[in-house]
């Protein structure tokens, strides 16, 4: 099975570290977050991988030589004239995965103890177009899942804004459980031939278009541990907990 980890966001959180370097290479234990995470994918027998880049690229390319990618074979995929967002740096690298079944994703920002090989069994298992992992937390925006675990929607808390709109009003969508998403998707390939964005996209709205007619799934990791690392103070939390 192949990856793809984003590492092209600016990285605004993190501040000042990223006016001079791309968020990917920030440290945590001297450990880089993008090191972290091609260990953890190989943690799983993961070990061909593309990284999209943008932001300070050419520092991201160089690490990756100067360590031969930590063990594995990472191929780079240049967003560095146009960031795409989630939905088009996927679709930009949809190439690479043209000879798998399923392929998993994920965000360089975060770390985990996630048992990535229960996910992807499950994923499998429900034969579905997609499985994000979630947890039971507090933030600011929400997918929204059908008590067997199907995707139905989303929220914004601050801004009260839902889609589809009228949520909260119809009937269909009662008891629907708010889940945090993990920045981590095991994906099927078919859904390549599924979206109908170009450009710079979002996969959540690639997701909220396409979970009416094709299973979208939740996998609850809440009693383990994840962080984003996207300000300051996170990187102080992690390197207690990931040495």
């Amino acid at each position: 099975m192949k990856a793809i980890i984003f590492a092209a966001g600016l990285g605004s959180r993190l501040k000042p570290w990223t006016d001079q370097h791309p968020k990917a290479l920030a440290p945590v234990n001297g450990k880089s977050l993008l090191e972290r995470n091609v260990l953890y994918l190989q943690q799983f027998g993961i070990r061909e991988i593309i990284v999209n880049v943008h932001h300070f690229a050419d520092q991201i390319i160089q690490a990756i030589t100067d360590n031969h990618g930590w063990g594995s074979t990472i191929t780079i995929s240049d967003e560095t004239d146009q960031v795409l967002e989630t939905g088009g740096g996927l679709q930009k690298a949809a190439w690479y995965f043209k000879e798998e079944s399923d392929f998993v994703v994920m965000n360089v920002d975060i770390l985990t103890n996630l048992h990535l090989d229960k996910m992807i069994a499950a994923h499998q298992q429900a034969n579905c177009l997609a499985t994000l992992a979630v947890t039971q937390r507090n933030t600011s925006r929400y997918f929204l899942f059908h008590p067997k675990g199907e995707l139905r929607g989303w929220r914004n808390v601050q801004t009260g804004e839902e889609k589809p709109a009228g949520l909260a009003t119809d009937p269909q969508y009662v008891d629907l459980q708010q889940k945090a998403f993990s920045g981590i998707h095991v994906i099927s390939s078919q859904i390549f031939s599924k979206i109908q964005q170009t450009g710079k996209f979002s996969m959540v709205d690639v997701y909220l278009d396409l979970m009416q007619n094709n299973p979208i799934q939740c996998f609850d990791h809440s009693k383990g541990i994840l962080i984003d690392v996207g300000k300051p103070e996170s990187i102080a939390k992690a390197e207690t907990l990931f040495q």
